[in-house]
C-alpha cells in the first residue's frame, strides 16, 4: 500500500510525506523543524524514521526547514544537481548530505520507484516527482508556470495527482500585490492558476486518475472552496475525489 499525507502546503510552506509502510520520504521541508516533527508524528511516523527528502527547488518555502532537520536527524537530500549547489551556497554544512540527480532521472529508495522531471519555475533546476511502487502511482507537480510535455508526461498513468492550484486570476488581478510580483506569479515561470490546474486535472482523469490533491494555494489570492470549484467544473461528471491539502496542518493519510 502507497500513502500519502501533507505536513503544510501553501505559498507559506509545503512539506509532504508518501511511505508504504517501511520508507518514509518527504518531498519537501519548507516550514520548522518542529512542525515536520509535530505533523509526523500526528501520521504515526517518528522523525528518525525518515529515509530521505526530496527537494523540488531551493525557494524558503520548500527547504526552511532542512538545516535544523538535517542537525536532528540522519537522513539524506535527494535533488537536481543545481538545486542543491544553489543550497550549498548558503548552508555548505548540508554538502555531504546531498545525492543529486539530473532531471528526468529514476532512482530506488527501499521498493518505491522515484522519477524526476524539469517544470518550469524561476529557480535554478525545478523538479517534480512520481513515487511508484507496483501499479501505483503518485505524481507530484507544483510551483510551474505553464504545462509542459515533461509533466504530462509524469502525470500519464497516475492513480494520484499533487497538482498546484496556486491561484485565482481575478483574486491575483484585484489584490493587493505590486504589479511585478502579479507579473511574477502569472508568468510561465511562476505558477498555475486554478483555471490551469483545472485543466491538467482533467487531463489527468480522462487518462485514468482517480484522486487529485489541491495543493500550494495562495493565502492572499484563493481559497479552497474557489479552487474546488474549478477543479469541480474541469472533470465534469467524472466520478474523482478531490482533495485540498490543508496549508497549516497535516491532513489525514490518502491511499494512492
Amino acid at each position: 500500500m502507497l500513502k500519502f499525507a501533507t505536513v503544510a502546503s501553501g505559498s507559506s510552506g509545503n512539506c509532504s510525506v508518501i511511505t508504504d509502510g517501511s520508507t518514509h520520504i518527504l518531498i519537501d521541508a519548507g516550514v520548522s523543524a518542529r512542525r515536520i516533527t509535530t505533523g509526523l508524528k500526528s501520521l504515526g511516523i517518528q522523525p528518525g524514521e525518515l529515509s530521505a527528502i526530496l527537494i523540488t527547488h531551493e525557494h524558503s518555502d520548500h527547504i526552511s526547514g532542512i538545516p535544523v532537520l538535517c542537525r536532528q536527524l540522519d537522513v539524506e537530500l535527494y535533488t537536481a544537481e543545481g538545486t542543491a549547489r544553489e543550497i550549498c551556497r548558503k548552508n555548505p554544512e548540508l554538502q555531504s548530505r546531498f545525492r543529486v540527480f539530473d532531471p528526468g532521472e529514476r532512482f530506488a529508495l527501499g521498493d518505491l520507484v522515484v522519477g524526476s522531471f524539469p517544470v518550469s519555475h524561476d529557480c535554478v533546476s525545478p523538479v517534480g516527482y512520481t513515487v511508484t511502487r507496483g501499479d501505483r502511482k503518485l505524481t507530484f507537480c507544483t510551483d510551474l508556470g505553464v504545462v509542459t510535455q515533461p509533466v504530462l508526461e509524469a502525470v500519464q498513468g497516475a492513480s494520484t495527482l499533487v497538482a498546484e492550484y496556486n491561484y485565482d486570476p481575478e483574486m491575483l488581478r484585484t489584490g493587493p500585490y505590486p504589479e511585478y510580483l502579479k507579473s511574477r506569479i502569472a508568468g510561465q515561470r511562476g505558477h498555475l492558476s486554478n483555471q490551469v490546474g483545472a485543466q491538467l486535472t482533467r487531463w489527468a482523469v480522462e487518462r485514468g486518475t482517480r484522486q487529485v490533491v489541491l495543493a500550494h494555494l495562495s493565502k492572499e489570492n484563493n481559497q479552497p472552496a474557489t479552487a474546488k470549484l474549478a477543479a469541480q467544473a474541469g472533470i465534469g461528471e467524472q466520478q474523482v475525489e478531490l482533495c485540498v491539502a490543508p496549508r497549516s496542518e497535516a491532513s489525514a493519510w490518502m491511499e494512492v
